[in-house]
């Protein structure tokens, strides 16, 4: 049996090991939340002993940032704050720029609105191929000589890629994307932070409400939510998709928890450095999200659950959506780099 801890490691500071993703209270599945709602559930989540509060400049263009500075800024020394810069709108479309420069004038820009002195992670959200990492990083390495950013991060990179960017300053943090259906990072990614004793903050961890068997009709979705134009939830893959499901709540239902927490559970039993992120709404799911911590697993029920999810999703994680594509300075994006995360 493994234990959970009550705490882990991230920049070297004891964090709850589960955070709040912010950005569905800003865009992304549908209207802002309410602005009522919204206060309630970063308070809410404060109140419940949450201790990273993960945002971007990217989420609502500003508008997740600005409501974390004006609800959390009196509360400021109760909680690690992230952020991430290198993506932001410029006429209308999203745009990857990691010049130096720019990420310099991003982090003042989300200083203003975040309400505080310094972030004490700071991520580059998606690496400019049109700019040395090493660049970008230095840049990064500079905010935190001048007292503006604690710690830096990185948001979906390759191994090769980040050992590069922590040869030139030391790097606390690796945000990707880790779930039961997302496991990339499997790869090379969670060996290279393990090695340089970097954290594996996980991004949708349920699947973007899937595994927490949310999505029970993709069709139903609000028009504006990003997963109608996802792969996976489209006609076909989505069905296919649901297949994976009823094992992964006959195992919740035989366990005593909800898919969700099942779903957090097991990422939570791939390491001690992994600390998962997800987002909502709703004080309910956020109640529920947060008891996955308590749940505990064998090493027998983990290998069960990563087997029943290890052949290939329908559908990839990203597409292209038309007319909503970032512009990127330099060479148009690989596949599966277009992002809303």
């Amino acid at each position: 049996m493994t234990t959970i801890t009550t705490t882990r490691v991230l920049a070297g500071r004891p964090v709850f090991p589960i955070g709040l993703g912010c950005m569905s209270l800003s865009h992304g599945y549908g209207p802002a939340a309410d602005a009522a709602a919204a206060e309630a559930l970063l308070l809410g989540a404060l109140d419940r002993g949450v201790t990273l509060f993960d945002t971007a400049a990217l989420y609502g263009f500003g508008h997740n940032e600005e409501l974390l500075g004006r609800v959390l800024a009196p509360h400021r020394s109760r909680f690690m704050l992230a952020s991430k810069c290198g993506i932001f709108r410029e006429n209308g479309q999203r745009r990857i720029d990691g010049r130096p420069d720019t990420l310099r004038q991003t982090c003042e820009d989300a200083l203003r609105r975040l309400r505080t002195d310094v972030i004490d992670l700071y991520y580059l959200h998606r690496w400019d191929k049109s700019v040395p990492i090493e660049d970008s990083v230095g840049a990064l390495s500079d905010l935190v000589r001048a007292g503006k950013i604690r710690h830096i991060g990185l948001s979906e990179v390759s191994a090769a890629t980040l050992r590069r960017a922590h040869a030139v300053h030391p790097v606390a943090a690796v945000q990707s994307e880790y779930s039961l259906w997302s496991r990339e990072v499997e790869i090379a990614v969670l060996q290279a932070c393990r090695e340089l004793g970097a954290a594996l903050v996980a991004f949708s961890p349920l699947g973007r409400a899937f595994l927490a068997d949310g999505v029970p009709d993709a069709a139903a979705l609000d028009a504006a939510d990003l997963r109608r134009r996802m792969p996976r939830f489209q006609p076909g893959a989505f069905e296919h998709n649901q297949a994976l499901l009823e094992p992964l709540r006959q195992m919740a239902r035989e366990r005593g928890c909800t898919p969700a927490q099942l779903a957090l559970a097991w990422l939570l039993h791939q390491g001690e450095y992994i600390i998962p992120i997800p987002g909502t709404t709703r004080l309910a799911h956020l109640d529920e999200n947060l008891a996955a911590a308590g749940v505990q697993l064998d090493a027998e029920t983990c290998g069960v659950l990563a087997r029943l999810f290890s052949r290939d999703p329908g559908g990839n994680r990203y597409g292209t959506i038309p007319g909503v594509l970032m512009t990127l300075r330099g060479p148009p994006p690989a596949p599966g780099q277009f992002l809303t995360h």
